[in-house]
């Protein structure tokens, strides 16, 4: 028995998962149906005859290396590099980190509150998590951690690197970051938040009144309980209803129509006349919730599929009924929407029932099944791909907007500074053996943004204009308008 849940964690893009409760086949490597004939092993077939090879290695180790080594954490490295080496988001997660795994899908840590991904030789931050203390502090999506206490993080290890930021409660942590030019200016912490934005700049001034462009800039941070709302919303004008989505964990369906609820009972009329999704940022997280949520918005049609060695394992529905199924909706994307969040994109994308608005999303389109192992420790593994209702991996690709939001801003250097699923080493390429639809944006409309546009991002939602008609973040400027337009028609 399995069910589909995240990878999403505070610190990395959110993977779509599945727990798998392991059986003797599992661990055995699959017992086939039927008899058994014992039969002869082809020596290149043979796993003992590679592990032989391994214990040749142990010994010549153990028994010649400059200082004495321990048995289990060779063990332990060996089996790390044996899985981490077949793709960027398969992993052996020894007892603590499968510990932090676990609680991680629950929406509580301690900890500064970022999401970031280690992408080549860089930390790049994905989101900070709204009200958490990096985001009081100013630190926004697609900026570089350098410095965790002064240590450059430079080749170091996701996980060690995430495990220095989190501690203890009210303990302080010095995160610095290098932002790239034209990103906006720093946010100085309120006295009372304590954040504490240390200047790295050349001219020593406080990070407040300095324009970040291309600077590193240090924040002392107080660790603190996190707790991920992981929904947010607001009543726009026209009785329209937006909704930002920050990640897919336990219960944010519930969360969802609750939303929904309160929405409603704001409108004019007690109800909605519109929906704008908003998923930018958005790491992905729990595949049940994400497909629930798009059940929501779907009365018929596919929810996506995947595919294990080029078979189709699995092919969702949806169900009939939904909260959403009358109204418009606009869902808005940018290059940091991965995952889950993906899947649910595409997904009404698909079933026409939304307009993607923004850019090319980041393009993890893989499923990794989650494997505990003896000794309290877990075996992260990719095993399927995941395809839109229409067939369109996902993977290496991501979802392409009907209506592409183009900055005057944003030069060729900046746009070749980001870095999607398909730039990460290893990966996965975005079609298995049996192959899948081509890339649907042949009709995107492109927009010119403008050269005055914040694409940050970093707006909270209560700071979201009731009218956005006017607001510098070009997408949510441009999904605004495209959904009052289809509400007048």
């Amino acid at each position: 028995m399995s069910r589909s849940i995240t990878g999403r964690t505070p610190h990395k893009v959110g993977y779509v998962l599945r727990v798998v409760v392991p059986t003797i086949g599992a661990f055995a490597g699959g017992l086939a149906l039927g008899s058994y004939r014992a039969e002869a092993t082809p020596e290149a077939q043979n796993p003992y005859q590679v592990m032989s090879q391994l214990g040749r290695v142990l010994v010549q180790v153990e028994n010649h290396y400059v200082d004495p080594v321990e048995r289990g954490k060779l063990v332990e490295g060996a089996i790390k590099g044996m899985v981490e080496n077949l793709d960027p988001h398969s992993s052996y997660m020894p007892p603590d980190e499968w510990k932090q795994f676990q609680s991680d899908t629950e929406g509580n840590f301690v900890g500064v509150g970022l999401e970031v991904d280690g992408r080549g030789d860089r930390l790049i931050v994905i989101a900070p998590i709204e009200g958490s203390p990096a985001a009081r502090a100013g630190i926004k999506s697609g900026d570089q951690i350098v410095a965790v206490d002064g240590v450059d993080v430079l080749n170091e290890p996701l996980d060690r690197v995430v495990k220095k930021m989190r501690g203890a409660p009210a303990t302080k942590v010095k995160i610095t970051i290098h932002r790239e030019s034209g990103r906006g200016t720093a946010l100085a912490g309120a006295p009372d938040s304590g954040i504490v934005p240390l200047p790295t700049n050349d001219a020593g001034a406080s990070p407040e009144h300095v324009e970040r462009t291309g600077q590193t800039l240090t924040f002392e941070l107080t660790r603190e309980t996190i707790h991920v709302a992981s929904v947010s919303f607001k009543l726009l004008e026209g009785n329209v209803g937006y909704v930002r989505l920050k990640q897919f964990q336990e219960k944010t369906h519930d969360e969802m129509m609750r939303a929904a609820a309160k929405l409603r009972e704001q409108a004019k009329g007690g109800a909605l006349a519109g929906v704008l999704l908003d998923l930018r940022s958005n790491p992905g997280g729990l595949v049940d919730e994400a497909t629930e949520i798009a059940d929501e918005f779907l009365s018929r049609g596919g929810i996506y599929s995947m595919r294990h060695r080029g078979e189709v394992v699995e092919d969702l529905k949806a169900s009939p009924g939904g909260a959403f199924v009358l109204v418009p909706v606009v869902a808005l994307v940018n290059e940091w929407t991965a995952s889950a969040s993906e899947l649910l994109v595409g997904a009404l994308q698909d079933n026409g029932r939304a307009t993607v608005v923004g850019v090319n999303t980041f393009g993890k389109g893989s499923v990794q099944s989650v494997f505990p192992l003896p000794n309290s420790s877990g075996l992260k593994l990719t095993t399927a791909r995941y395809y839109t209702p229409s067939g369109h991996a996902i993977q290496a690709d991501g979802i392409h907007p009907d209506v592409v939001v183009a900055s005057a801003a944003r030069t060729t250097a900046d746009t070749l500074r980001i870095t999607r699923e398909r730039d990460l080493p290893g990966h996965l390429p975005p079609e298995g053996p049996q192959g899948g639809a081509p890339v649907r944006d042949a009709g995107a409309v492109v927009i010119d943004a403008g050269a005055n546009v914040d694409e940050d991002n970093a707006m909270l939602v209560r700071d979201v204009p009731t009218d956005p008609s006017s607001s510098t973040d070009a997408v949510l400027r441009i999904g605004y308008q495209t959904l009052r337009a289809q509400m007048n028609r």
